[in-house]
């Protein structure tokens, strides 16, 4: 990517080496060359339509199911905020906002006495990452109850597309390269708001005996198989339940968890996975998928990018 891009004129805010490990749940990760943060979704719109086809852009949520690596990102990261999280009700239809966080849909569906979201209770995310990956917990995914999406394409033009539309599979939602999720209808049952509450209190208590929800971690690291056994269950049978690279470690409490004990580098965790991948494939001939995306670059090759 050049040195001296033209930016386009925005309403929005752009921000210029920008540390992301202050952005990731894994807390590393080397700077943004630009962070934009677009006011609405017309200030979206307008920068896909404007900028060069030359600058690369990507749409980071809420930096839970991500790995970034050490070196300097080349490329505009955009961030939606709250313009982009607002909720609405069309009677058992929720509209809910890519900036939306996962937790509070599933709370303000509860309180509006809808269900079929209870399962992002435990999904550490916002709804546009969750929609991109077709997010799922206990059972459930969002494909279940989804009814249409609405993002804006590389042109910088509004779509709306129906879920028949889509080929969404297990942990992916298949999207086109490029569009940005900015909206997601999804449609719920009425039911008694104490009843939704007991399930969320359920999956919370699950969570919380299950997952080491209070370390510096991504998520989970790798997909389960089609078949046969999880991925944790692999993870264990290979013998990597605790193994440590740095400060990366590979969790005690639910071993399909990486941690950064404090100090970990982007390095240590990919290495961390990448060792845990063989391990499992030497053990059981499986080789398992990464769930958590990995992005950025390695090291620093290229200077900082220079608004113009």
């Amino acid at each position: 990517m050049k040195t001296d891009v033209k930016l386009p004129a925005v309403r929005g805010r752009y921000s210029f080496n920008i540390p992301l490990s202050e952005m990731t749940w894994f807390q590393v990760g080397g700077p943004a060359t630009v962070l934009f943060k677009p006011a609405d979704i017309q200030d979206l719109c307008h920068f896909l339509h404007q900028k060069t086809n030359e600058l690369p852009y990507y749409c980071l949520g809420a930096g839970s199911n991500i790995l970034v690596r050490d070196g300097n990102w080349q490329s505009v990261i955009i961030r939606l905020g709250r313009a982009f999280a607002a909720i609405e009700q069309q009677n058992n239809l929720l509209i809910i906002g890519a900036g939306c966080l996962d937790r509070t849909a599933a709370l303000t569906a509860c309180q509006l006495g809808l269900s079929g979201l209870e399962f992002l209770i435990g999904i550490p995310g916002s709804i546009g990452g969750a929609v991109a990956m077709n997010a799922g917990a206990y059972g459930h995914e969002i494909k279940d109850t989804l009814t249409w999406i609405e993002w804006v394409n590389p042109k910088g033009e509004i779509q709306k597309i129906p879920k028949d539309d889509l080929t969404m599979s297990y942990r992916d939602g298949n999207l086109p390269p490029g569009v940005i999720v900015t909206r997601a209808a999804f449609l719920c049952e009425p039911k008694d708001p104490g009843a939704i509450r007991t399930v969320l209190d359920d999956f919370l208590k699950e969570r919380e005996k299950s997952q080491p929800i209070r370390g510096r971690t991504g998520g989970s690291t790798f997909k389960n198989p089609p078949y046969g056994e999880k991925a944790w269950q692999l993870i264990d049978r290979a013998g990597c339940r605790g193994l440590t690279i740095g400060d990366a470690q590979v969790s005690e409490k639910h071993c399909n968890f990486l941690l950064n004990l404090g100090h970990a580098t982007a390095a240590d965790l990919e290495t961390l996975g990448q060792t845990v991948q063989q391990q499992v494939y030497q053990k059981t001939g499986i080789l398992l998928k990464w769930e958590i995306l990995r992005l950025g670059n390695p090291i620093d090759t290229l200077p900082l990018l220079r608004a113009t």
